[in-house]
């Protein structure tokens, strides 16, 4: 029998504390190496909440399955802000630059429904526009309009 335990950790920083501990502790499988692995493979998040599903073995065995943390929790720990702009297509909280984008549409990739890096930062731009944040100056809608044309093809290329 499997049991399945999910939770949200920071990104990097999962401890045998909870949430992990008490859910883990009961079981068969060494606590430390589940958390050691979560660590691993969530370090590029460092510190954003990431979604984690635990499959454990009834031998000790286990098994993760990684999530990706919403888009606007990527791009508001990128540009290191808590809270987007109530006007967000007048009041901009934050600006990004073009390898920020691609960093997060990079990281939230697997979850979009883009096939390539140019259309995946597409998407991250909407979130963009919805939070008040800029990218390379431009309103969202403006840099997405450039990124259309072509502007940014060798920034945005895998």
């Amino acid at each position: 029998m499997v049991d399945t335990i999910e939770v949200l950790v920071p990104g990097g920083q999962a401890n045998p504390g909870p949430p992990l501990g008490p859910e883990l502790g009961p079981t068969a499988v060494n606590v430390q190496e589940v958390v050691n692995e979560i660590n691993e493979q969530t370090a590029a998040f460092d510190g954003t909440e990431v979604p984690v599903t635990v499959f454990v073995e009834d031998d000790g065995g286990f098994s993760l399955e990684i999530g990706v943390p919403p888009t606007a929790a990527l791009v508001k720990d990128e540009a290191g802000f808590d809270t987007g702009s109530g006007e967000p297509q007048k009041d901009f909280v934050a600006d990004l630059s073009i390898d920020q984008v691609k960093k997060i549409a990079e990281q939230k990739k697997p979850d979009l429904l883009a096939y390539d890096t140019k259309n995946a930062a597409k998407e991250v731009v909407g979130t963009c526009a919805s939070l008040g944040v800029t990218i390379e100056g431009d309103d969202a809608r403006e840099f997405k309009a450039k990124v259309d044309a072509g502007e940014y093809d060798d920034a945005l290329a895998a």
